[in-house]
């Protein structure tokens, strides 16, 4: 049995776009070439790989089998690139990360850009995704490395963690809430709630513990960050359940508060995840020291 590495991307570049000429075009080859090249993996692996219809296609069983470990060759091949181009005169490499919001919207840009600039030939394709998607993502090794927060299994995953962080409630100065020591989960409700949209991981989050609760979350208002967040709570449109860290840095300059919130979910570890740390290429495991290690959080 012989795969040849351009069959698999081929492979991996259909099942992404649910498409023999979506896969193509990504490829920049016929839709001749493609329907060639899958029939030649079929016939190596005895099995049929795709689903076709009008509607594209369709990975089978030994499809789906067949994208993990494809995946999992190419990014082994990358990283085999990217070691031994060390004894060249410039690192260079490609690394892929599925990230929350927090860390998508608030410390990542600034750990990366100086990052990069360390790295001139080193790329970066950061993704926000929630965490099922994160640790999904890296099982499959769709990802190099995942940023979560909160508890996560760790069959199949190794565990790095690096701080931890506070879910507190966020409100105008002169709100009841502001005058409390802290607050329940359940005390929040009673008031109209500003968040994040729909796809952000924390209102996930949020949200998932509402329904636990009985409840449904009252929105009244969803913006795109932290800062217009915390901008419409202190102009007193509403409440927020946001990251300590992300409303600390913004307090100074707007008139919101602070309160803890007693619940026991509340404190959440930030961790680095990947399938195996050792595994990644150098600057891999260069990125992942700088996370563990930087400031830039601390200062939120």
């Amino acid at each position: 049995m012989h795969f040849d590495l351009p069959d698999l991307r081929v492979f991996i570049l259909i099942a992404e776009a649910q498409s023999i000429t979506g896969g193509a075009e990504r490829a920049h080859i016929s839709t001749a070439a493609v329907s060639t090249r899958i029939k030649s993996l079929e016939e190596q692996l005895g099995s049929r790989l795709l689903y076709r219809s009008s509607k594209g296609v369709e990975l089978t069983p030994a499809g789906e089998k067949l994208l993990k470990h494809a995946r999992a060759i190419l990014r082994q091949v990358d990283f085999l690139k990217s070691d031994f181009s060390e004894y060249g005169s410039e690192a260079v490499g490609h690394l892929r990360i599925f990230a929350n919001t927090t860390a998508v919207s608030e410390f990542m840009p600034a750990i990366l850009a100086r990052f990069l600039a360390d790295r001139p030939h080193v790329t970066v394709d950061l993704q926000e995704r929630s965490t099922q998607e994160i640790i999904r993502g890296i099982k499959e090794s769709a990802a190099d490395l995942g940023l979560v927060a909160g508890d996560i299994p760790d069959k199949g995953i190794e565990v790095r963690k690096f701080r931890e962080d506070r879910l507190v409630v966020v409100t105008p100065t002169h709100h009841p809430l502001a005058k409390k020591s802290s607050a329940k989960l359940l005390d929040c409700l009673e008031y109209s709630h500003v968040s994040l949209r729909d796809d952000s991981t924390l209102l996930q989050f949020v949200r998932h513990k509402v329904r636990d609760a009985g409840a449904e979350l009252p929105l009244r208002v969803q913006v795109l960050g932290f800062e217009p967040a915390c901008q419409m709570i202190g102009a007193g449109v509403g409440i927020g359940i946001l990251p300590e860290s992300c409303a600390r840095r913004h307090q100074a300059s707007m008139q919101i508060e602070l309160i803890p919130l007693n619940e026991s979910w509340a404190l959440r570890e930030r961790s680095v995840i990947a399938r195996d740390f050792m595994a990644l290429p150098s600057c891999g495991r260069e990125l992942l020291s700088r996370i563990c290690q930087s400031e830039e959080y601390l200062s939120y």
